[in-house]
């Protein structure tokens, strides 16, 4: 029987097997995890909330695991603790997912000061809202004051992660065309630093070049707008190690200038959004669970498949199903 005291005991003194333990019981859907969870959660969160939280998304190709070794390196060099969290694109069919993200970071897996989590995120974004942020709450009681998100970098999901991270990164590359693409999606604007990675070798004219051009695309998007933070635009290589600290001072000057009045508020939001995550997601598994559903659910299923009755009306009998 799982002693969630000793766990809590565990994990506050760095204990990396605790961690391990506490992230796999706030990621588990079953429902006496899910009360082991919350009680687990009730005893850390005094001790959570002094980490730097930062969400690092980017097109794929564009070196996310290999800038965030670099970035954890330096950050570690500096004297900070860090913790990694990668929501990690899994199968909405199956579940399963690659989770290479430690192959990915050879150096950062196997500092003592680093811990990386790869959680598959199993198709549902609610899953992923309540177990990174809850995940979250783990490493910042373990004593990491710096906790870095991996996206899968498929749209939705930057969204959800934005909402629980203090500064938003979104890395890009060179001569990409997504400059305009990311402004259509969205993730240009919930961005709060903006860096074009692989600025190496023949490659720097064309990062800077890139750079100019978004900085270019971001005064359309921010024109007209006072004492709001403007992204500002920088160029990195992750595989040099060039740019980095630099990238890192910016996400500090976007703390300073939110305040710490501004970054309460914005954790204060992010909280009453996560609470309504939560009841989506409870709802969700109650709702799946249903006997009542799960006597129908065949019978809809076919019912659908062949045509004969329209989803609007399936999704009706299935919550009239519940609500009965």
């Amino acid at each position: 029987m799982l002693n969630i005291n000793d766990l809590a005991d565990d994990l506050r003194i760095g204990q990396r097997s605790a961690i391990s333990r506490a992230i796999t019981l706030v990621e588990s859907s079953r429902a006496d995890h899910r009360a082991e969870a919350r009680e687990l959660l009730g005893l850390l969160t005094p001790d959570a909330g002094g980490a730097i939280r930062v969400g690092v998304s980017g097109v794929p190709g564009v070196g996310k695991s290999t800038f965030i070794e670099a970035l954890g390196n330096h950050l570690i060099d500096e004297g900070h603790r860090v913790g990694v969290l990668t929501v990690d694109p899994s199968s909405i069919r199956t579940g399963g997912s690659v989770l290479g993200d430690k192959t990915r970071m050879p150096t950062l897996a196997v500092s003592p000061d680093a811990y990386i989590r790869p959680s598959p995120s199993a198709g549902t974004l609610g899953g992923v809202a309540r177990a990174t942020s809850q995940a979250i709450t783990v490493l910042e009681a373990a004593g990491f004051d710096v906790v870095l998100i991996e996206t899968v970098g498929v749209g939705q999901s930057e969204i959800t992660v934005a909402g629980m991270v203090d500064t938003f990164l979104f890395l890009t590359l060179s001569r990409t065309g997504d400059q305009l693409q990311g402004i259509k999606k969205g993730i240009l604007e919930i961005a709060d630093v903006i860096s074009v990675n692989k600025a190496d070798g023949e490659r720097v004219r064309e990062a800077e070049a890139t750079s100019k051009d978004l900085a270019g695309a971001l005064r359309l998007v921010y024109a007209g707008t006072k004492d709001q933070w403007v992204p500002p635009v920088l160029t990195c290589s992750a595989l040099e190690g060039t740019g980095i600290d630099t990238v890192w001072s910016r996400i500090i000057r976007h703390r300073e200038f939110m305040g710490a009045r501004g970054l309460r508020d914005k954790r204060a939001q992010q909280q009453l959004d996560f609470t309504w995550a939560l009841v989506r997601d409870e709802l969700d598994q109650r709702l799946r669970a249903d006997p009542r559903v799960a006597e129908m659910r065949a019978e809809i299923r076919e019912a659908v498949l062949s045509g004969e009755m329209p989803a609007a009306t399936a999704a009706d009998q299935i919550l009239a199903a519940y609500d009965a």
